[in-house]
């Protein structure tokens, strides 16, 4: 037993040694800081392989890694808008802390952006089989954009136009194809009601927006078969950090019209990163603004106040839900400037709008290859409004003001669905996401003036259940199918539609991409129907014809995609063909006239088709200078005539330039200091002129000519690391060569639908933003 004895101590000893020597040998650590320009970065994800533990940067910029072992690591950082870092580091055994500091720089290359539009699945930009462009929250205080509508109009293939020479209504022309053919989303959600899609462009701020994502075409049956022309999805802010920014803007309309903004917005995230919240309010006052000094207005007032709060939970750590509220209250009022009661204006339109959007999101993944997504939404919009002129006769104006057409609009938009993401590696080698779901979105709509006997009641309800696959079937080939069930309480029948999109990418920044899209509008009313505007001192109004029939899409779209990357210069170019052809296209008529104004009818015309080139270029050379132009060439007509006044008709679509595009150029000779110059192109393009102004005694149909716009901004920025903040003046001017309509009519007699060109005149602005490091 003695020698039972003796061998057990010498294990237990030898027990004890090894433990205590691979404590030892894993008590060692990595510690380091994410650094740019020489301030902490907070929100860095920051990976260490080949062990695969992962660490976020706090608000030091610090990040760390315990109980590791001697040997060879490599510290790992991708983020979408920084360059990656490969750090090798080496723990001798000696070491018990190692010290690195990884310096950022932000990157010219935006293929490994990621982006969530094309699939609603997360997935880099040049591995998305639909192409989708980005506009940031940088690329929008580049161009000193206000809101939604100022910086769209700065994407390849898209147009935003003012369509009222009164309340200044405006609407997004993807493709050449109007605003109803596209599809507009809140963080995905269809919230944009055909009532919102008049003035909402305008009336959502910057600073509550993260990223645009713009996809031309309907190569994705995830977002409705109305995305013939496109989706818009506008993300708002998910924080990710504790940040907080403060904005003040000025502007100057033609010398004599003031325009103020002010924007707060701030983000806070908790210890451990599994909850934060983002809150932002934005304020903006603006002079109506009269170029003919006829004392009515071509631009009106306004008076918006947004605030709003986007919140996030993560429970557990393969789940998280997400929380959007936002709140808009806008008045504005156009036309006659003398007095700021609407119904004793020789001619006027005043709206006030208060709007109330909701959003709720549960993901839930359960694994790499599965995930379940639920979500709901829904909006709100009050309006009362008055549209209407003084009459000339004393009778008839006593009428008028024991009677005045005000009116109220009530609009909800309910929208709830589920969608089941799914990877089977054993069927396609982990190559397949199949994503299945169903949709529902329910609208409804009263708009009422009761002196005009006017009255809108529409409800509308539709089910989608897609179906799509996401097949990367070959290494460079990806294809992406799917089709979309829908059925509609105003159609007749149940319709299927089919999307395909195919990528192939024989090298890492070159992508071959074709896709095809189907897709329908319902015979409804749409955003432009809701609108009246003024001829002749009357008002003018939109009939549906009881008729109406569904109208059917066809659209396909091809596209290269090719950058050159190396250390210092970053270039692209980009070229796309489309073609799009619409059965029973809609089209508006003459329809008659009675004591209030004329009456036009949304109708069935003929078959239409169009079908165009887009070109874009960009270039960014050692961050310092910066190039990205886009050009659109186009063809949009109808296959016959159809009429668009009683003694005129024509093929071509109106309101659609044959060209159009812009163009950005930036210098940035310091981080602190750049300067921006930027244009924007419209081609001829034709529109109705009704008579009975002072102008124009008749009605005649009317060929733009080709105006450019030109902007130009400086800024500079003040950094204090002391206070952990910066400051940041700009300036600049907007339409430096005034390129803004010069032939409007005057008086109450006017066309307000009469109005092409820049939505304002030539504008002086400075701007001043504190904001947190």
């Amino acid at each position: 037993m003695r020698w039972f004895r003796k061998y057990l101590n010498w294990g237990i000893g030898g027990l004890i040694l090894f433990i205590h020597q691979s404590i030892c040998a894993q008590d060692k650590q990595i510690q380091g800081q994410i650094l740019m320009d020489g301030i902490a970065k907070e929100g860095i994800i920051v990976q260490l392989l080949p062990n695969d533990l992962k660490d976020t940067s706090n608000s030091a910029g610090g990040f760390n890694f315990n109980q590791l072992s001697s040997g060879t690591y490599q510290i790992l950082v991708v983020s979408s808008n920084f360059d990656k870092i490969i750090y090798p580091i080496q723990i001798n055994e000696e070491d018990t802390l190692k010290e690195v500091a990884l310096k950022l720089q932000e990157s010219f290359n935006q293929l490994n952006t990621i982006v969530v539009s094309a699939t609603r699945t997360q997935r880099k930009k040049s591995d998305a089989p639909v192409l989708v462009h980005i506009m940031d929250q940088k690329s929008l205080q580049r161009v000193q954009a206000c809101n939604l509508s100022e910086g769209l109009k700065f994407q390849a293939g898209l147009r935003v136009e003012t369509d009222c020479q009164t309340c200044n209504y405006t609407q997004l022309r993807m493709n050449g194809l109007p605003g109803a053919y596209s599809q507009i989303l809140v963080n995905g959600r269809p919230l944009f009601s055909p009532l919102m899609g008049m003035y909402g462009l305008e009336q959502f701020p910057v600073n509550m927006i993260d990223r645009i994502e713009i996809i031309r075409g309907g190569g994705s049956t995830l977002y409705g078969s109305s995305a013939i022309a496109g989706t818009v999805n506008i993300i708002t802010k998910i924080p990710n950090k504790k940040e907080w920014e403060i904005f003040q803007g000025l502007q100057l309309m033609d010398g004599k019209t003031w325009d103020y903004q002010l924007n707060a917005q701030a983000n806070w995230i908790n210890q451990k990163r599994n909850a934060g919240i983002s809150s932002f309010i934005s304020f903006r006052k603006r002079q109506a603004y009269d170029i003919q000094d006829d004392g009515f207005s071509e631009i009106p007032e306004l008076n918006n106040r947004t605030f709003g709060v986007q919140a996030f939970w993560k429970p557990r750590a393969h789940q998280k839900m997400e929380l959007h509220w936002s709140n808009i209250r806008e008045y504005r009022y156009g036309g006659d400037l003398a007095t700021r009661q609407a119904h004793l204006a020789q001619q006027a339109e005043e709206r006030l709008h208060q709007i109330n959007l909701f959003s709720f999101d549960y993901q839930n993944n359960f694994s790499d290859a599965l995930s379940w997504i639920i979500y709901s939404g829904f909006q709100h919009t009050y309006r009362s409004h008055y549209t209407g002129t003084m009459p000339d006769d004393s009778l008839e104006k006593i009428s008028h003001l024991s009677r005045p057409p005000y009116g109220y609009s009530n609009n909800l938009t309910f929208q709830g669905g589920t969608q089941l993401n799914w990877k089977p590696a054993f069927l396609f080698h982990d190559k397949n996401i199949f994503t299945i779901g169903a949709e529902y979105v329910q609208d409804g709509i009263k708009d009422e003036i009761q002196s005009y006997h006017y009255l809108v009641n529409q409800h509308t309800r539709n089910l989608g259940i897609f179906l799509q696959s996401d097949w990367n079937f070959l290494p460079h080939w990806t294809l992406l199918s799917g089709l979309r069930y829908d059925i509609h309480n105003f159609l007749k029948k149940d319709l299927i539609s089919p999307r395909l999109a195919l990528m192939f990418k024989p090298q890492k920044n070159i992508q071959y991409r074709i896709s095809y899209g189907s897709g329908f509008r319902a015979p409804q009313a749409f955003d432009m129907d809701l609108h009246m505007s003024f001829a002749g001192g009357g008002v003018s109004r939109i009939r549906i014809d009881p008729q109406l029939q569904a109208e059917r899409s066809n659209s396909w779209h091809a596209s290269v995609n090719a950058d050159r990357l190396n250390p210092h210069t970053a270039m692209g170019l980009t070229a796309e063909i489309f073609y799009t052809s619409l059965a029973n296209a809609f089209t508006t008529r003459e329809w008659g006239q009675d004591s209030i104004g004329m009456i036009f009818e949304k109708t069935n015309g003929s078959d239409a088709y169009v079908y165009g080139i887009t070109l874009e270029t960009r270039l960014n050379h050692q961050r310092r200078w910066q190039w990205e132009a886009a050009l659109t060439m186009q063809k949009a007509q109808y296959q016959n005539s159809v009429p668009y006044l009683l003694n005129y008709s024509g093929r071509n679509f109106l309101r659609t330039p044959e060209y159009y595009g812009y163009a950005n150029l930036s210098w940035t000779p310091l981080s602190t200091f750049f300067v921006h110059l930027n244009s924007v192109l419209t081609g001829p393009m034709q529109l109705l002129h009704m008579g009975g102004s002072p102008e124009q005694s008749t009605d005649t149909l009317k060929t733009t000519s080709t105006f450019l716009e030109w902007s130009l901004k400086v800024s500079q920025s003040f950094l204090f690391p002391k206070w952990h903040c910066r400051l940041e003046w700009n300036a600049g001017i907007k339409n430096i060569f005034n390129a803004y309509q010069q032939d409007f009519d005057s008086s109450k007699y006017r066309d307000s639908n009469y109005i092409y060109g820049p939505a304002a005149p030539r504008t002086y602005y400075v701007g001043l933003r504190l904001k947190s490091l």
